[in-house]
């Protein structure tokens, strides 16, 4: 069974202008990975690399989470963006609006319902070469208690229709 692409779209961003990096410590706790592994399916790799390599959990902490180390453990941060995620349903939010899978809409759309419920600018990202919908970030302080607007990636055709794949 295929699920949308969109199921692993939301990243959490705790926003921060530092260009620290850390380390990533591979995930011990099992139900955490469990929870991550469902709510943000991994795509391209088997389920069994996925837990034991978690290249994807490395890459968001390196890139997103490395910012508030000093504030968070990866633990803690990895339960925050879980929390986040379930605060800010962006497939409900979009179903809402009447963005569906399998259908096109424009950036203008997709934006303008992501920013109902966030009240900041989302940032919307398209894959290249093809004007379909890749991800959602909605971005947060870094330490997650307030929203701020993403910095736009300019990845999707503002002009254009974006195809939301099922």
């Amino acid at each position: 069974m295929f699920k949308s692409l969109l199921t692993s779209t939301l990243y959490i961003v705790l926003f921060s202008l530092s260009s620290t990096y850390g380390d990533f410590d591979k995930l011990q706790l099992d139900k955490m990975l469990n929870d991550l592994d469902k709510h943000w399916i991994q795509l391209k790799i088997d389920q069994a690399s996925a837990l034991k390599d978690q290249p994807a959990w490395k890459y968001q902490y390196l890139k997103h989470g490395s910012c508030c180390q000093k504030i968070y453990n990866q633990n803690t941060y990895f339960s925050l963006a879980l929390r986040l995620k379930d605060k800010f349903d962006l497939l409900r939010t979009l179903q809402i609006h009447r963005i569906v899978p399998g259908s096109s809409y424009t950036f203008e759309e997709i934006f303008d319902a992501v920013k109902t419920v966030t009240q900041m600018d989302p940032d919307i990202k398209c894959t290249e070469g093809a004007p379909e919908l890749y991800e959602i970030g909605i971005c947060f302080t870094p330490n997650g208690d307030s929203l701020v607007g993403c910095r736009q990636s300019e990845t999707c055709d503002k002009t254009g229709k974006i195809f939301f794949r099922p």
